[in-house]
């Protein structure tokens, strides 16, 4: 059978070892030829191959549940539930998600881009069979990783307190989550992956069973009672930590050996009540530079297949805002020892490795823990450092109730730095950081701010680390800088809630926020030719709001247009609108941004034409709502 006819994974049964060793073979190969070609994510699909084919082999699809933990390794089950034909179109525009999408399959039972909500889900979805007198299996797969986020704890702590609750958690373990997990439970693990004891036990204590008098080639109940005792009481105590919480600890399995899998999996489906499987897979498995390199290649962008290189710019592109972010964290850390940079497991993607191996006595890494992270920092500013907490916008939301309880409401000086704010691309709508600024300006005492660009930013970092009467927060965007020219060290901090004139215009007044000021620059360069002249203002700062700039320029020119790259909802123009109301300027306000709907994996400017946020479209929109009476028309 070849992996394209696979249109449903009930088609898995009866396959033999060897018909499912040429799938996982083919599986390898298709995904590997797609992140070639389009760039996704790379090693994490590739070590769970077995895995899912194992496990999937054990279950009837049509009733049974499976709930995969965040999505990155969840590649094989979208190639054989039914997605082989579309595969190339993986995180394209109306193509296949980077993750699974409740609306895109019926086997993609639940939905998730952040960690730690398999086990919590599943759990739900057993409960719900349990009171509907209903009997399929409920099956939660989640990496090592997860398991550093507390919710996966607590979802465990629920589910072995349910012994009557048939509930079956695969946890893959393979010792990474994007990067090298942290932490005392995935130390934990590695102690039992590695134990000498645990090698000998599973190798070999069948065999020496069979060489004892009175045993023989054949195994009773009793001594596979007998068997596994042993085995446990050579082992660490990981098993026995998950069996004292509730569950019924089986493994650690080999994650690339079928035969081992199936029979351990029939086995997990027959015990009443939770049942964790212990998966030991290598990510990136099948691939050799991979699994040399498991934290470079947990996503790639297109790359040579034969090199494992990825293809060259075609031209030279300018820093990204997450390198210039580390760089001068760098530069303000070494001068300031009380700096202390903060990731939740994302240190590459931050930009945080480099303050790692340069200063690693400034660097934490707490696991995937954002709530922990940002209490930490609480905790940490207490005591008079200055925490600097680097977390995707997406993922900062995460710890909100920690942001208003621990921070806000003590006023602690901890500096926000959120990474991949606003629209981002092909990770789609788990991803993009469009709510920042709505969920963070309501809070009392805090302060927020964006840049323009990668030079504002510098000096945005500065204000950052020396603003000591309060919290402050920053958001910047995926991708590069626009050039703007760095300076090495002399940066100094910008005055709190004061915005700057760009562009001077008696027609139209453009407020401008963080990644849309060079666009509203844009815009005004349009109208212009047109005969529309606009004044431009970055802002720099939605909280406090410069309003003694916008106020009186607002109450001048007559008309006024917000530009943000974020939810319209309680966002920057919302901002605008209220503190022009407070100060009785009764001007008409177009408000450019993200309307009420979700934003799907695209191209960020793909994404951008389809909301009307490219700059002639906002062009001809602003010409529309305050100019319908020129005769010039903006080409679209």
């Amino acid at each position: 059978m070849h992996l394209s006819e696979i249109t449903h994974p009930n088609q898995l049964k009866g396959l033999s070892i060897h018909q499912l060793e040429e799938i996982a073979r083919q599986i390898r190969e298709k995904h590997l030829q797609t992140i070639a070609a389009s760039g996704g994510h790379l090693g994490p699909g590739l070590g769970v191959v077995e895995l899912t084919l194992g496990l999937y082999q054990t279950l009837d699809l049509d009733r049974d549940k499976v709930t995969w933990d965040v999505g990155h390794q969840a590649y094989p089950h979208k190639l054989i539930t039914g997605r082989y034909n579309d595969f190339h179109t993986l995180r394209q525009k109306d193509g296949v998600a980077g993750y699974l999408k409740r609306s895109e399959n019926p086997f993609d039972h639940f939905g998730a881009g952040h960690a730690s909500t398999s086990i919590s889900a599943a759990l739900g979805m057993a409960l719900a069979r349990d009171a509907q007198g209903e009997d399929y299996k409920c099956v939660a797969v989640i990496g090592d990783g997860a398991l550093t986020g507390g919710m996966s704890l607590e979802a465990i702590n629920h589910a072995g307190h349910l012994p009557d609750t048939n509930l079956l958690v695969v946890l893959n373990d393979n010792e990474m989550s994007i990067s090298p997990n942290v932490g005392a439970i995935p130390r934990y693990l590695n102690k039992m992956r590695l134990s000498d004891p645990v090698q000998f036990l599973t190798d070999n204590l069948e065999e020496q069973f069979k060489h004892l008098p009175f045993f023989g080639e054949t195994f009773t109940p009793e001594m596979e009672r007998v068997k596994e005792g042993m085995k446990r009481l050579a082992i660490p105590k990981v098993g026995a930590v998950f069996e004292e919480l509730g569950f019924t600890y089986m493994g650690p399995v080999d994650g690339h050996n079928l035969e081992e899998l199936i029979e351990s999996f029939n086995k997990a489906h027959h015990i009443k009540g939770p049942v964790l499987v212990h998966v030991a897979t290598v990510k990136g498995k099948g691939y050799a530079i991979a699994e040399k390199d498991q934290v470079g290649y947990h996503a790639q962008k297109p790359f040579d297949l034969a090199t494992g290189k990825a293809y060259p710019s075609k031209k030279p592109t300018p820093p990204s805002y997450s390198k210039v972010f580390a760089q001068t964290l760098i530069t303000l850390a070494e001068e300031n020892p009380k700096i202390l940079g903060i990731t939740a497991a994302m240190a590459t993607g931050t930009g945080l490795d480099k303050l790692q191996a340069k200063l690693p006595k400034q660097y934490i890494d707490v696991g995937i823990a954002e709530q922990h992270a940002v209490t930490l920092a609480a905790g940490l500013a207490c005591e008079g450092m200055r925490p600097v907490v680097a977390i995707y916008s997406t993922f900062l939301q995460r710890g909100y109730d920690q942001i208003i309880h621990d921070v806000c409401i003590q006023k602690l000086p901890v500096f926000f730095c959120l990474d991949r704010a606003g629209i981002v691309g092909a990770d789609g709508p788990t991803h993009q950081g469009l709510y920042d600024i709505a969920y963070l300006r309501c809070i009392p005492n805090m302060t927020i701010m964006a840049p323009k660009d990668e030079a504002e930013m510098q000096q945005m970092l500065v204000t950052g680390v020396e603003h000591t009467s309060g919290p402050i927060a920053m958001r910047y965007p995926r991708g590069s800088g626009y050039g703007a020219p760095l300076m090495e060290e002399g940066w100094e901090a910008l005055p709190i809630g004061k915005g700057e004139v760009l562009r001077s215009g008696d027609d139209v007044l453009l407020v401008g926020y963080g990644t849309m000021v060079y666009p509203a620059m844009q815009v005004a360069e349009i109208l212009s030719e047109h005969g529309i002249e606009a004044t431009v203002v970055n802002a720099r700062f939605v909280k406090p709001l410069d309003i003694e700039l916008i106020g009186p320029l607002a109450e001048r020119i007559g008309k006024v247009v917000t530009l943000e790259e974020g939810c319209i909802m309680g966002g920057f123009g919302s901002a605008v609108v209220e503190a022009l109301m407070d100060a009785d300027v009764v001007v008409p306000v177009k408000r450019l941004g993200v309307p009420d709907k979700l934003v799907d994996h695209a191209q960020p400017n793909e994404s951008k034409a389809d909301l009307g946020l490219m700059p002639s479209q906002m062009a001809e929109t602003i010409r529309k709502s305050f100019f319908a009476e020129s005769k010039s028309r903006l080409a679209v």
